[in-house]
């Protein structure tokens, strides 16, 4: 890389792995977890930071016309910086969620990143969530287009409302496609190294459409909803998503051999959609067979598309393939609205106040919104910073862990 390449922000990240030393050790499993003081090793590295992104060099860059392209960049020609400041809805939820958001916030500060945000608190186990409180957070992501949501907690006991906040939040701004890349660390050694898959989710019906009642005494009905139209929307989705990244292969997860007809309706949407993407490979596999597969030979696939629980199982499967819940990134689009998040929803309440939260998939997951924002100078800057640090070893070895659940 060149002088562009985050040199500032690297040396803040790197400030975290510098305490891990003092840290008392944590057993290594998923990776949620990493022992270090985040927002006190951020704070200290304020200077350095604003010291190294000074100089000719960064001026030169800072009247560059923004660029949109960032397959064309060189480290002769980096991505430029724009000139606009950018306002952005966050949602910090619940567990660690707050300390998650506040290494974005200073690594943004630190880096000097043109972004604002409106910030909600909104939690339906904190007594922070009302119909008032929704209805800000729906207007601020409506105002601004693009936000960050930490892990919005949904309590398993029934209080007379069966849709949580999530679901709800998701609903009203129909953010249908969940977006998950399974990517690996270089660096951190998993059984299974090298890999690059993206999982789509279809998020807005299916098993989570809220859709319960009791027929009887002791008997419980819940409603798995399929459409004809969601299931041809996310499948386009996926195969749009396929030919703008170079993908080679679209797999449907469903399970249409059990229910014939809900699952069935999803597999012929995504078959018909497929005949539109000749150059496209398409091919489909039963959810527990796809469990299986993705933990023996994961490399065969490429881009997997499913309804609403599977998605949700097979993000946590193979984020556990290359690190775990803490180095896994993910976004939700509707056809107006992006929002950033990790890849695998956690809200490890456990480690509140601890400081051993891992950064890494938020801060990769602000760097796609980032990009997102046509801001690639410094989603650049801000994920080759995290990718060098874990790649260089410079990290404690408890870093990409998490303690049992």
């Amino acid at each position: 890389m060149g002088q562009y390449d985050g040199k500032a922000v690297l040396l803040l990240l790197l400030s975290y792995s510098l305490r891990c030393s003092s840290a008392a050790p944590q057993k290594k499993t998923l990776s949620y977890c990493m022992p270090v003081t985040m927002a006190a090793a951020l704070r200290g590295s304020l200077v350095t930071l604003v010291k190294g992104l000074s100089g000719p060099r960064w001026q030169q860059l800072a009247s560059r016309p923004l660029s949109v392209t960032a397959g064309l960049c060189s480290p002769e020609a980096p991505p430029a910086r724009a000139d606009a400041t950018f306002t952005v809805t966050m949602v910090p939820g619940d567990g660690v969620g707050p300390e998650l958001m506040t290494a974005v916030k200073e690594v943004f500060k630190a880096g000097d990143v043109p972004v604002e945000f409106e910030e909600f608190h909104l939690s339906e186990v904190q007594n922070m969530a009302s119909e008032e409180k929704l209805e800000q957070v729906l207007t601020s992501m409506k105002n601004n287009k693009v936000a960050m949501k930490g892990k919005i907690h949904t309590p398993m006991e029934f209080k007379g409302e069966l849709a949580s906040y999530e679901m709800r939040l998701r609903r009203k701004l129909d953010l249908f496609a969940n977006v998950v890349h399974v990517n690996s660390l270089p660096g951190y050694s998993t059984r299974h190294n090298n890999l690059d898959l993206v999982i789509i989710r279809e998020q807005t019906e299916g098993e989570y459409s809220s859709l319960e009642h009791e027929s009887v005494s002791g008997v419980i009905e819940c409603l798995k909803i399929i459409t004809r139209e969601k299931s041809r929307r996310i499948a386009k989705f996926a195969f749009d998503y396929a030919t703008k990244k170079g993908r080679n292969k679209v797999t449907a997860v469903h399970k249409a051999n059990i229910m014939k007809l809900g699952d069935g309706l999803f597999l012929q949407s995504c078959a018909e959609v497929a005949e539109l993407y000749p150059k496209i490979k398409y091919e489909n596999i039963i959810i527990d067979n796809c469990c299986m597969q993705l933990v023996q030979n994961p490399y065969q696939f490429d881009v997997l598309v499913m309804p609403n629980l599977y998605g949700n199982i097979i993000d946590n499967l193979a984020a556990g393939l290359v690190g775990g819940a803490g180095v896994v990134p993910g976004e939700s689009y509707s056809s107006e609205y992006a929002v950033f998040e990790t890849g695998a929803r956690h809200p490890f309440a456990q480690a509140v106040g601890r400081n051993i939260a891992n950064p890494t998939a938020m801060l990769l997951s602000a760097a796609n919104m980032l990009r997102h924002l046509n801001l690639e100078y410094h989603s650049q800057m801000v994920s080759d910073a995290v990718k060098r640090v874990i790649k260089q070893g410079k990290v404690s070895v408890h870093l990409l862990c998490d303690e049992d659940t």
